[in-house]
């Protein structure tokens, strides 16, 4: 079969990639992220603005089913990827012949509208079963494996902190193994299989969050954390501090959106599931004690938490350079290009020049879009810093303050957050 995979560069959408390319299946992948796959045909394509049904016409083409697994997060246009542009996507699949799609909602969401996104995501789900084709709805709840990202990635993040953070108003999950979700697709692929049918994927237990959290802690093998209750309004501090990352382009699953969902939870009726599929879902805390976590899983779980920190850090650390030799640092500035014998003029152009350059590092380094740019020029600058500050003031390397051997520990901090910069 030839299927097409919307949001196939995602955490479900890979793992779907990867079990039917390995079952002889051909993928053509659509996502708005570029992705090296090989031998799998990848097209850049933003559902948000393919509201058009004859934009699809061509991605088409010779296709035999479509998985939509695209989804949109706070701080994106929703509607028009829940909605509009999946809208679209229908409309071309029943001019073109297409009966099989599977898509991808958010368990709750057919209950109670708690914000933009479930709402959305219920107004998509209508907008599919509101066509002639042979639809299929699931509605995972938080999904687990091996790879991570979003609410994921979000448990491992939490389970390294030695002391747990318990957000207060956040109701039971029933977690879902990933494989279990890929299994599930596969089994609405086969000929024959049912359809116009949706379903919660929810995992057999039901659990706190803080105990997901405790039992990914366990598995990444350290002791129990001490439980710390925050109050209502350190929680909202967080999630407020969520959105403000969002607004700056990066993706995070602590924010309001998050906030809603959390106060319902994410549990569903597994019953219907398991009797159309006949699978059996498996126990988070058995499959994850088949899998031991690695050194690298402990890694990505504590870095994960430090990752804001590191960019956040370092991002105001080029800002407060800048104003202070703006500011307060401007006669030290001075005094020290007077030493190494600039001109007057010469020495206020390049404090000013350099202050500027390092309030736009700064800036860069905190907007997602740029960040990347903003670490290559703090690299570039902090070892020009190092070569005229030698050749200007070679004293420097003999202060005990050490200006000049600070440099370098600034270089490894850098080189640290331009390797973990991708989110995927």
């Amino acid at each position: 079969m030839r299927i097409l995979l919307i949001g196939g560069t995602g955490l479900i959408g890979s793992a779907i990639r990867a079990r039917l390319s390995a079952d002889g299946h051909e993928c053509v992948l659509v996502s708005r992220h570029p992705a090296v796959v090989s031998d799998t045909r990848h097209f850049i394509a933003d559902v948000a603005r393919t509201t058009d049904a004859s934009k699809w016409k061509g991605l088409l083409a010779g296709v035999d089913a479509v998985v939509n697994a695209a989804g949109a997060l706070q701080g994106q246009d929703m509607q028009a990827v829940h909605v509009a542009g999946s809208a679209a996507l229908y409309a071309a699949c029943e001019s073109a012949g297409i009966r099989r799609v599977i898509l991808f909602s958010a368990i709750g969401s057919n209950r109670d509208a708690r914000s933009d996104f479930s709402r959305t995501k219920a107004d998509g789900e209508a907008a599919l079963m509101a066509t002639n084709l042979d639809w299929v709805v699931l509605r995972p709840s938080v999904v687990v494996g091996r790879p991570a990202y979003g609410g994921s990635a979000l448990l491992r993040g939490l389970a390294s902190l030695p002391v747990l953070p318990v957000m207060p108003h956040t109701a039971a999950i029933q977690p879902v193994h990933l494989d279990d979700v890929v299994e599930t697709v596969v089994f609405f692929l086969r000929s024959g299989a049912p359809s116009r049918v949706a379903l919660d994927l929810a995992g057999p237990e039901r659990m706190a969050f803080s105990e997901a959290v405790a039992l990914f802690r366990s598995w990444l093998r350290w002791r129990p954390a001490y439980r710390l209750d925050l109050p209502a309004w350190v929680a909202s501090a967080a999630y407020r501090a969520g959105d403000a990352a969002q607004m700056l382009g990066w993706a995070t699953p602590i924010n309001s959106t998050a906030q809603a969902e959390m106060r319902h939870g994410a549990t569903g009726d597994a019953e219907p599931w398991r009797r159309t599929t006949g699978l059996r879902p498996r126990d988070i805390e058995g499959a994850l004690a088949r899998e031991p976590a690695s050194v690298q899983e402990r890694w990505f779980a504590q870095l994960y938490v430090l990752k804001p920190l590191i960019f956040g850090v370092f991002g105001l650390f080029w800002i407060g350079t800048g104003i202070i030799s703006l500011g307060p640092g401007w006669e030290i500035g001075m005094s020290l290009l007077r030493e190494g014998r600039l001109p007057e003029n010469v020495a206020a152009l390049t404090v000013v020049a350099g202050a500027l350059a390092d309030i736009a590092i700064g800036l860069a380094i905190l907007w997602r879009p740029l960040s990347l740019y903003g670490l290559w020029a703090a690299l570039i600058i902090s070892l020009s810093y190092a070569v005229i500050g030698t050749a200007l003031v070679p004293r420097l390397w003999a202060d005990p303050l050490g200006p000049m051997l600070k440099i370098w520990p600034v270089i490894m901090l850098n080189l640290v957050a331009m390797a973990i910069r991708e989110d995927r």
